[in-house]
């Protein structure tokens, strides 16, 4: 399978999604964990997060995942693709999204990684609610800092 898409409420570890990537003719793996962070600083304030809450349009999340991991493979090179997104609440220090890919080469993996997150958080329809430590709950839009 060259493309693994999943979104999932249980927790997400990179070392259950690692076979997905294997070739014996490829050079390189790239994995990025976006895990949920305790503090927040935007300008001068400072946040404390409690918990982060997902949200997705499911069906449409997962075609437009699934075309984002097909753009990627042929703008990268790339021969395996795995993104990976939980719903639901996500605690601090626990990862919301998994995104994995393996090329020939390194260069071709360390682009990709990046322009996977950002497609990402700009069109697929997964929206991020926080949770502050004094109770504030807030959308959080993906062009905003966060």
């Amino acid at each position: 399978m060259t493309i693994h898409i999943e979104l999932t409420t249980d927790p997400i570890a990179i070392d259950r999604y690692a076979d997905r990537l294997d070739d014996p003719d490829v050079g390189s793996h790239g994995w990025f964990a976006g895990t949920t962070r305790r503090t927040t600083t935007t300008g001068d304030r400072t946040t404390i997060t409690e918990t982060l809450d997902y949200h997705a349009n499911e069906s449409m999340a997962q075609v437009q995942l699934r075309d984002l991991a097909t753009s990627a493979k042929q703008q990268f090179a790339l021969t395996h693709v795995v993104i990976v997104h939980r719903l639901g609440n996500v605690p601090v220090g626990s990862a919301s999204v998994l995104v994995g890919c393996s090329s020939p080469h390194r260069r071709q993996t360390f682009d990709a990684l990046p322009w996977i997150m950002d497609t990402l958080k700009r069109d697929v329809p997964i929206w991020k609610r926080e949770t502050d430590a004094d109770g504030d709950r807030h959308w959080v839009h993906p062009g905003l800092p966060t």
